[in-house]
């Protein structure tokens, strides 16, 4: 876990000497859990969200996408029960001042007991070498059984105090589990209380008129609000979506792990909406549509897993998340939520309009089911980071850092570099640069030397590194050079569009799913 933690770290420092992201106001030494993208950062952030968009309106003709207020009315809120129940319980530690969710401590109470487990396991094999039945070995090793009786005892407890909302039970289990403060070392808790995660402040002119307005905390509620709107100017038929990417903020106390948790991030929703009883049905196929679209970007496999909620929302009759292996363990990165028909219902209450869809088909109206997919577009960055950053070992003994991002998603696709500056290199690779920069992002690098160039390519993810050099002016061809395998092709420069276009369009992803 250490040596994770110190690739982490690794992963972090070369986001920001990287131009990927910068503490934000580092200048006057930072703004907690807020963090600004950089040059590069940006690319590869808009690359993602251009993947989950077209893979979301173009591959589908019944979604389409809208793009809502970050301020909205704020009975919003009341009806979507924010107000009264988008909280955390957080406890505090009196020895350090410090305060945490309550939740989460217990979370990482039972990973111990999984990790117990996974150590036993692999002690075992080891031990038994070829002949390990591992199964058998989990299911009759009293150990095991033991260590699997206490996390099983735990999580169950943990559960029916989430889903009571009962605090002083969450508390109680702190205490039992014998939970200490990671800083201060002890166990002298606070009481559990409940932290409204939302950020307030007023809109108006002045102080008497002004009427308290929140940062939304989720885009969701404005595609239910719009739903009648699209629905009828769209001329859509249910089954359809609303997709739309945009910021939330929450105001998290327990913010860490570098852009994982944020208070000013960026979300990808997209709400479907179905005919009541189907709801299951559809949640079953996003469930799956959804995890395909993860692993289209070969990331690998194993990476990614279903984790089902014992605790739903007040809104859901069933949730899954997909959580991605970050270096600090497997992590929700997005989720999928059968939320019934609960906020149609609430707005059509609290605004007092009719906002029922009328189905042709069966000639009656209701208030349609919904199936949301939610993904953190921050998380999935930072998954796609920290699954491509590589010490790599070479053959001279030396190491490179380089980024295997998906070259779709990588933020340059290609660089090209004149051997040395002078002889007409320059001007021809300027010549190439020219006719590429129209269907890809390209860049031009004649800095240092050309072992030096592709170490600074391969740092930022860039697929291709194209070379000219003095038989360039001869023959019209040029050195190719792919970032992973590091393989170098002489091609002609006439064929360069082509072999690259292949490999680095965003249409390559959106082929593997449909």
């Amino acid at each position: 876990m250490a040596q994770q933690e110190d690739v982490f770290k690794k992963i972090v420092s070369h986001a920001k000497e990287y131009g990927f992201v910068f503490p934000s106001s580092e200048i006057y030494d930072g703004l907690g859990a807020v963090y600004d993208y950089g040059q590069n950062g940006v690319e590869l952030k808009n690359n993602i969200k251009r993947y989950w968009w077209d893979s979301m309106t173009m591959l589908h003709e019944n979604i389409v996408g809208i793009d809502s207020a970050i301020f909205m009315h704020p009975t919003i809120w009341k009806a979507s029960g924010h107000v009264d129940a988008f909280n955390d319980p957080l406890i505090d530690n009196k020895d350090s001042k410090k305060r945490y969710r309550a939740d989460v401590l217990i979370e990482e109470e039972i990973a111990k007991f999984d990790d117990k487990i996974e150590k036993e396991v692999a002690k075992a094999k080891k031990r038994f070498g070829e002949s390990f039945d591992e199964a058998l070995f989990r299911e009759t090793n009293p150990r095991i059984q033991e260590i699997v009786a206490k996390r099983d005892a735990l999580h169950e407890r943990f559960a029916n105090a989430m889903n009571n909302n009962d605090l002083n039970e969450l508390r109680q289990i702190i205490i039992d589990q014998e939970i200490v403060d990671p800083i201060s070392g002890t166990r002298n808790w606070t009481d559990v209380r409940q932290f409204n995660l939302m950020f307030k402040t007023e809109m108006g002119s002045t102080a008497d008129g002004a009427m308290g307005v929140y940062l939304r905390p989720e885009t969701a509620q404005g595609i239910f609000v719009n739903y009648l709107n699209v629905q009828k100017t769209g001329r859509m038929r249910i089954p359809f979506g609303i997709a739309q990417i945009g910021k939330a903020f929450r105001n998290e106390i327990v913010a860490r792990q570098f852009i994982f948790r944020m208070r000013e991030f960026e979300q990808m929703e997209m709400q479907f909406f179905v005919r009541p009883g189907t709801e299951l049905e559809w949640f079953k196929q996003w469930k799956e549509t959804r995890l395909r679209w993860h692993k289209a970007l070969g990331l690998g496999d194993q990476k990614y897993r279903y984790h089902d909620h014992e605790k739903l929302a007040h809104y859901a009759n069933a949730a899954t998340d997909i959580e991605f292996e970050m270096p600090f363990g497997f992590k929700e990165v997005e989720g999928i939520h059968s939320r019934t028909n609960f906020d149609l219902s609430q707005h059509e209450k609290f605004s007092g309009k009719n906002i029922k869809y009328f189905d042709p088909e069966l000639n009656e109206s209701y208030v349609p089911y919904v199936i949301e997919t939610s993904i953190g577009v921050d998380r999935m960055f930072l998954s796609v980071l920290c699954s491509s950053y590589e010490e790599q070992p070479l053959e001279n003994g030396e190491t490179r850092v380089v980024l295997h991002l998906p070259a779709p998603l990588a933020p340059t696709k290609c660089a090209v570099m004149p051997l040395v500056r002078k002889d007409g290199l320059p001007e021809k690779a300027r010549e190439i640069v020219n006719s590429l920069k129209f269907d890809f992002a390209t860049r031009y690098d004649e800095k240092d030397s050309i072992g030096k160039r592709y170490r600074r390519q391969d740092a930022v993810g860039t697929p291709f590194c194209i070379t000219v050099d003095h038989q360039t002016l001869e023959d019209n061809t040029v050195t190719l050079r792919e970032r992973d395998s590091m393989e170098q092709t002489r091609v002609n420069i006439d064929d360069l569009n082509a072999l690259i276009h292949d490999r680095v369009s965003i249409n390559a992803l959106l082929r593997k799913l449909s």
